[in-house]
């Protein structure tokens, strides 16, 4: 069986070494970006000074340098290091691991276990690390590309710091293109907006960057391609998204937000990403109508209606010509006057019901089908209101012992102006009333 653990001593390959691989930065110095944790003020570079160096947990995308900089690491404090994947990496062979750092520990070094996609590992196996971790055995470097807040144990977040790894942007990717060309000892054959196209088709991930490089580099070409050979050439690296994980959530919010900001622009523009990505319309659809009931609710109570049309129009007519009535509904959505005082109302009507418990509704406005609830003064004093001046009473529908609240406040926006004007005037007469 591999070992697939102690990955200092596995030998070079022979024969055709990636591009990736030869480029892979031997010191920290020599990462490209990352300057939020590697810069001199950064975490990574203060600890590093202070011989001080805790156990982490790197987020971000793919690409990025997770694993190198964990490799670089242990070069930089003397730790073996040890890499395992939480895909292919069971109880027993975490057992192996565990003993073999012990000897190590015993023989006077310290192992830098690195865990990528640590997330993977469920939260019995996540405790295990707990104790190997707190007796010095390990110094843990998880890799995740999901919000390690919502998928590793608390008690693991406890004992590792956090660090955010950014997709890198076109500046670095140009830097390690210009890396590349140096290993390579040739520049690509390309103009410069097909260069940067090229930049823009890795997403910001260096090692698809590299390996898009390396084609690129393969071909026999005269002369310099432009964007429109390039494109033929090259299939667009697909968008990351998972509709499972992080960019599912952050892009619905993005899109949630842009509505409620009033900006259709970028309303359609996270709608098209998510639906570029494989997002299911009908779940967008669904979205999009409780937008229209909790940010614009009465201010315009067409949205809504919108909304539902704009979701049985897509049923009927199915991708991709109903998406576009999906996207309609959303631009009416951004432009709509807004309003959460009924979700604000709602909210405050639910606290008050937890808070006053069982308190039965006053017994004027209680039913008396039998003798005996009337003996007991069920309906006595009920006021009709059609009977009454204005059509209205003003009488307490609250229980008795209750207190009246003010739950929905109008906005002076779009239809809830109007309702603002009633509730308004009803307000007044049932202080006359009261009097």
């Amino acid at each position: 069986m591999t070992d697939l653990f102690a990955s200092e001593t596995v030998p070079e390959p022979v024969g055709h070494r990636p591009l990736a691989d030869r480029l892979r930065p031997q010191t920290l110095s020599e990462v490209i970006g990352q300057d939020q944790i590697l810069g001199p003020e950064g975490p990574l570079s203060v600890m590093l000074a202070s011989g001080t160096l805790s156990s982490l947990i790197f987020w971000g995308p793919p690409g990025v340098g997770k694993t190198t900089i964990a490799r670089l690491l242990a070069h930089e404090t003397d730790l073996h290091f040890v890499q395992i994947s939480a895909i292919f990496t069971g109880v027993p062979d975490l057992r192996k691991v565990f003993e073999a750092a012990k000897i190590r520990r015993q023989n006077g070094q310290g192992t830098l276990l690195f865990v990528d996609e640590i997330h993977r590992f469920n939260k019995a196996q996540q405790d295990g690390f707990l104790p190997h971790m707190e007796d010095g055995t390990i110094l843990l470097v998880g890799a995740t590309t999901e919000n390690p807040s919502f998928e590793l144990n608390a008690a693991v977040m406890s004992r590792a710091q956090v660090m955010v790894l950014e997709r890198l942007d076109l500046k670095d990717l140009e830097l390690l293109a210009q890396r590349a060309e140096k290993e390579l000892d040739r520049a690509l054959p390309l103009e410069g907006a097909a260069r940067e196209a090229l930049l823009e088709m890795a997403d910001g991930d260096g090692r698809a960057l590299l390996n898009l490089i390396e084609q690129v580099a393969a071909w026999k070409v005269e002369g310099k391609l432009d964007t429109t050979a390039l494109s033929a050439r090259l299939m667009r690296r697909a968008a990351q998204y998972d509709k499972g994980g992080d960019a599912h959530y952050n892009l619905i919010s993005a899109l949630h937000k842009s509505v409620r900001g009033s900006d259709p622009d970028a309303a359609l523009y996270w709608f098209a990403r998510m639906l570029e990505g494989g997002e299911d319309p009908r779940y967008l659809a669904r979205r999009i109508t409780r937008m229209a009931v909790e940010d614009i609710g009465l201010a315009d109570p067409q949205a809504q209606v919108i909304c539902l049309q704009s979701w049985e129009t897509y049923e009927r007519l199915g991708s991709p010509e109903g998406e576009l009535a999906l996207a309609q509904a959303l631009a009416y959505l951004a432009l709509a006057p807004k309003s959460n005082a009924t979700y604000v109302a709602y909210k405050g009507a639910r606290a008050a019901a937890k808070q006053t418990g069982s308190e039965p509704p006053p017994k004027h406005i209680l039913n008396a089908p039998t003798s005996m609830m009337k003996d007991q003064g069920y309906g006595a004093g009920y006021a009709y209101d059609h009977d009454a001046e204005d059509g209205f009473s003003g009488q307490n529908y609250f229980p008795e012992k209750m207190a009246r609240p003010s739950l929905y406040q109008p906005v002076e926006r779009g239809f809830e102006r109007e309702l603002k004007k009633r509730l308004d005037y009803f307000a007044k007469l049932r202080a006359k009333r009261e009097t």
